[in-house]
């Protein structure tokens, strides 16, 4: 009896769940087990369908492919139309081998026990549910890699014989989200912003160097609090910027994660610290009722001790042997999307783009770039990009509220913030990482030049002490140049005409230079 008994796969359509198709065309990969075993998951960003013509029609949504790449229409021809044409997409895998059950899967190996996809498979059953299917090791078949390097970015990977894969997931069944390789990310691979970065600050001098560096963190860390819409003590900001420089020395645990929250909350008197022991929203809550308005759901906090077991493998495994920035994207965005704690989450889920890059020797020694900064410039881009996976994700959480306006998840959601598609996200802070090296360290570095040079100029003109330098140029900066009559009448009315004359031309000397 064919393992597909009782599947249906449909015809030609021209909308699915809600998305038009560009064309009519048929459901193929995904997109169809999706449909013909009634999954609930997250649809992968982009689908893919045949469509009647020999041509192929790709939108943001859609890939309609020819009716030569038709697969067959049974779970193999579909699970392996994804592998070949899809990329693997986790989520979907788990909850289709749920649905299909053992005997499906063990059909389509013993029908090609050599064949790569089938082996391919094989593997991520059994790696995706922890259970071994009733098959002898394969005896043939060359070794090759599960995760496709060419769609999707992996890790070196080590051989799994059982299978003759080589296995280069880059994560762990705990958290394995994944990016695919895309022209965007390419391109700003081949920038190599690392080295650009080694280079702007090559003809530095150390003291500049170490007041830019100052700088810049305290930029970042004062960003990091105003994406919250927050506005702390200064000491506060000041605290958590020396944590932000001190990102990467330590590795990273539950302690670690546990330290940092301490330091980012500091007055924890109406805060619980540490994880959650119930569920968590973001979003708001009804003015009347008081009931919950989430625009995301958090993990359940029955799932956070194998979700940060799986954070903590990936950063010290996977994490180290791929791209850096394509690394801190997946550890980054894949903690604030489980949201562990109760507050801090969001600060925190920055700290970690630092821990990565800086672990990785990806900034120059002592420079953290302000990433904080180029999210809160770009916020808008930002939540979207946030929204990416959290809208598509919303609608399938059961939950209801608790007596304390809280949201308790009713169904099994871990699979949900274990794998996800994390291109957008690898996009996004590429762009932050890009702006910072190529904009703002040299922008900070030149106007330390040019302040120096204006207030050598001031020292030869008259004697005045630096803090009263620093509150001359503020008052010139905010006039464009020019002292206004008040600060002439006050602050510096001990200057004279001709004094005053010589500080302005030094002004526009040395600050109003472009660079």
């Amino acid at each position: 009896m064919s393992s597909d008994q009782g599947v249906h796969f449909s015809g030609s359509r021209t909308v699915f769940q809600e998305r038009r198709l560009p064309e009519t065309a048929t459901l193929a990969g995904y997109g169809a087990l999706i449909d013909a075993y009634g999954l609930s998951v997250p649809l992968p960003r982009k689908l893919s369908a045949i469509g009647n013509h020999h041509r192929v029609v790709e939108d943001e949504i859609w890939r309609i492919l020819t009716p030569r790449h038709a697969p067959s229409a049974d779970l193999d021809g579909h699970l392996t139309f994804a592998l070949k044409y899809e990329g693997l997409d986790l989520a979907v895998l788990t909850t289709l081998f749920a649905a299909t059950g053992p005997d499906a899967i063990v059909d389509i190996v013993r029908n090609k026990p050599t064949g790569s996809y089938a082996r391919r498979i094989w593997f991520l059953y059994e790696w995706l549910t922890g259970s071994r299917l009733n098959l002898p090791d394969a005896e043939g078949g060359r070794y090759v890699p599960v995760v496709d390097p060419e769609q999707q970015f992996a890790t070196e990977g080590e051989n799994a014989p059982r299978y003759r894969l080589k296995n280069n997931l880059p994560g762990t069944r705990d958290f394995c989200p994944l990016v695919f390789r895309t022209p965007r990310l390419e391109e700003f691979i081949a920038m190599d912003l690392a080295s650009r970065a080694r280079a702007v600050i090559a003809d530095v001098p150390r003291d500049l160097l170490a007041r830019t560096a100052a700088f810049l963190l305290l930029k970042d860390s004062r960003s990091s609090y105003a994406i919250e819409g927050e506005r702390p003590p200064q000491d506060r900001i000041q605290r958590w910027g020396r944590a932000i420089g001190e990102a990467g020395r330590k590795p990273l645990d539950r302690d670690e994660l546990l330290r940092l929250q301490q330091i980012v909350i500091g007055d924890a008197r109406f805060i619980k610290l540490g994880f959650r022991d119930e569920g968590g929203f973001v979003g708001e809550h009804d003015r009347e009722t008081r009931m919950p308005l989430p625009d995301h759901i958090s993990a359940r906090h029955e799932d956070l001790p194998s979700l940060t077991d799986g954070m903590i493998a990936f950063d010290q495994g996977a994490s180290r042997h791929s791209d850096p920035i394509v690394s801190a994207a997946i550890l980054a965005f894949g903690f604030v999307y489980i949201h562990p704690f109760e507050d801090g989450n969001g600060r925190l889920h920055r700290y970690l783009i630092h821990h990565v890059l800086a672990e990785r020797g990806f900034n120059p020694p002592g420079v953290v770039f302000p990433v904080s900064a180029a999210i809160f410039e770009r916020i808008d881009e930002y939540r979207t990009v946030l929204e990416s996976y959290s809208a598509r994700l919303l609608p399938l959480i059961e939950w209801e509220p608790t007596e304390k306006f809280n949201v308790q998840v009713l169904n099994d959601t871990g699979n949900f913030y274990r794998f996800f598609d994390a291109t957008p996200h690898a996009e996004f802070l590429y762009s932050c990482v890009q702006k910072t090296i190529e904009e703002d360290l040299p922008s900070e570095t030149a106007f330390l030049r040019n302040y120096d040079a204006f207030r050598g100029q001031i020292e030869a003109i008259v004697d005045m002490p630096a803090r009263t330098i620093d509150l001359l140029f503020r008052f010139l900066q905010q006039n464009g140049g020019t002292l206004s009559h008040r600060a002439r009448a006050i602050e510096f009315k001990a200057l004279t005409d001709d004094e005053t004359a010589r500080i302005e031309r030094a002004y526009a000397e040395t600050m109003m230079v472009p660079h």
